[in-house]
């Protein structure tokens, strides 16, 4: 993992979706490359960090994790705030996760930044045989809404890096073509930012800490 500093950008990512859909798994096997077979339910916000090369720019990838905040729907513009993607989560094994796909996508827009890249992601296809989400219709949903779309294993790692690679290039690619602009996707660093590639020390501010 790169240093903290010397990045050219911080994208604040976040993970939202049904609990037990394996956000945290998720977030460990991207930034540390862990799994933990122990899935009880953890109390708060998390965030972990990660810093990736992309075309030449360092991009620091803060991700933040709901941590079981959504069983007891308690989650608040203030996570939201600042982010410029998400990953909205469903069990391929628990077709209830995806049914509630609509109810996360609304709220995700209702708080957070009109032109955030969202991918949709169907977790553990390692238990493909237990399937209750059919591919085909999830990625058709997900066309039908513009989202990205992509299955995921966090437990033997399966798609995992190229999701959130995916995401971030996304992201990058809306910075770097200058698609949006001042006061949009993250407000700090867009309306601050010199050439493309270069930030001012603000930066920092764009996903501060709640």
């Amino acid at each position: 993992m790169a240093a903290d500093f010397g990045y050219n950008f911080v994208f604040k990512v976040v993970l939202i979706g049904e609990s037990g859909v394996g956000k945290s798994n998720l977030l460990s096997r991207f930034t540390k490359n862990e799994f933990n077979h122990d899935s009880r339910t953890t109390i708060g916000v998390e965030f972990s960090t990660r810093t990736i090369q992309l075309d030449m720019v360092s991009i620091k990838a803060q991700i933040w994790d709901t941590a079981g905040l959504e069983r007891y729907r308690a989650i608040t513009s203030a996570y939201y705030r600042g982010a410029v993607g998400a990953l909205l989560v469903y069990d391929i094994t628990k077709h209830l996760t995806y049914e509630s796909v609509e109810r996360w996508l609304k709220e995700l827009y209702n708080y957070a930044d009109p032109h955030i890249v969202v991918m949709l992601v169907g977790n553990k296809s390692d238990l493909s045989s237990q399937r209750t989400v059919p591919m085909e219709e999830a990625k058709h949903f997900a066309e039908s809404k513009d989202l990205l779309f992509m299955e995921t294993s966090a437990f033997d790692a399966t798609n995992v890096e190229n999701a959130f690679l995916e995401v971030l290039a996304a992201i990058h690619t809306k910075v770097a073509s200058r698609e949006v602009t001042r006061g949009s996707i993250c407000a700090v660093t867009m309306s601050q930012m010199g050439p493309v590639g270069e930030v001012k020390e603000t930066r920092r501010s764009c996903c501060k800490n709640l």
